[in-house]
């Protein structure tokens, strides 16, 4: 699951160590067979194992049951602790993918959920998404979301996880002429030169593109988010800010998200869901850190606070450690 490049990771779902997946499957069977369905068993086992062992459990389950366990989960499980667990039953790749594919089908587009899974993912992560769509429902990735979307905000996602790797050379002239040419496309001129924004944003390395923001103060009065909000509006608007906010601080960005998932009463599960599944593996444990630092409160509090019930429990077994 995890990443593929070099990015380090910090997941708070991490392989158990005395790991024994027939009896793991024994416990989820007798678990699914038992009167009312015991679900804190399934939470805790399968919260508790990396994507990989859980695959494992799947394979120790059918030989032992004659049944796919996935099957069997759908049918003893419902409401958002289901949404958790058939999540976590797939990869990190494959469930991003199935997040898209669910944001573009039927009536009207999800953007809001297409801007936070394309603009916050690493390039490998992005190139891996394409590879297991296709794989899953037979189709391009960039087929589905042109079809689906229009304008400067499709040029902006199809453009993307076309990145340049970052180089072990700091190019000062090209920070220069990249901050100046920001500039130029934007608060210094009438309208908006979009395709410039575009090009620069979707197309340069990541501590290419942090070097160049920071060297964009020196031409512009406004920082980029700044001029991103005076400049355009919309799902543009909202793309740009993603990629900048990912670009300065990823694990901040989903902090953010997940603080405002749970403003009100309750919670946007379905943010809560995708951000928790989606980064238990990846990166979380540093989600968790920021979001104490900027929230001041800890994330584990946050989620027992706006959740309940089962899904509060699988939610918290993921997000590990109140710190």
């Amino acid at each position: 699951m995890g990443q593929r490049s070099g990015d380090p990771t910090y997941p708070t779902v991490v392989p158990e160590s005395n790991f024994d997946p027939d009896k793991d499957a024994a416990r989820i069977e007798t678990a699914i067979k038992t009167k009312g369905v015991d679900e804190q068993t399934i939470i805790d086992v399968l919260t508790k194992r990396t994507y990989n062992q859980r695959r494992e459990i799947a394979f120790a389950y059918e030989r032992r049951a004659k049944k796919d366990m996935i099957s069997a989960l759908k049918g003893a499980l419902s409401g958002s602790l289901e949404t958790v667990i058939l999540g976590l039953m797939k990869s990190t790749a494959q469930y991003d993918a199935s997040e898209i594919k669910a944001s573009i089908k039927g009536l009207g587009t999800d953007e809001e959920s297409l801007i936070e899974i394309l603009c916050s993912r690493s390039n490998a992560e992005l190139k891996e998404i394409k590879k297991v769509y296709k794989e899953l429902f037979k189709k391009d990735l960039e087929k589905d979301v042109a079809g689906d979307t229009s304008g400067d905000f499709a040029k902006l996602l199809l453009a993307l996880a076309k990145r340049d790797e970052p180089s072990s050379i700091i190019d000062y002239q090209k920070i220069d002429e990249d901050a100046r040419a920001l500039y130029d496309a934007g608060v210094k001129r009438k309208g908006t030169d979009v395709k410039c924004w575009i090009s620069i944003m979707s197309e340069r390395s990541v501590p290419h593109l942090q070097k160049v923001f920071e060297r964009y103060k020196s031409y512009s009065p406004y920082d980029m988010q700044e001029s991103i909000r005076k400049e355009v509006k919309g799902d543009l608007e909202k793309s740009f800010l993603t990629l900048v906010q990912c670009f300065e601080n990823k694990q901040l960005y989903f902090a953010n998200r997940l603080q405002d998932a749970m403003k009100s009463k309750g919670a946007k599960e379905k943010v809560l869901t995708r951000i928790i599944v989606s980064r238990c593996e990846v990166d979380l444990k540093k989600i968790r850190q920021e979001f104490k630092a900027h929230h001041g409160k800890s994330l584990y509090q946050t989620i027992a606070e706006h959740t309940k019930g089962d899904y509060q429990r699988a939610l918290l077994s993921l997000c590990g450690g109140d710190d």
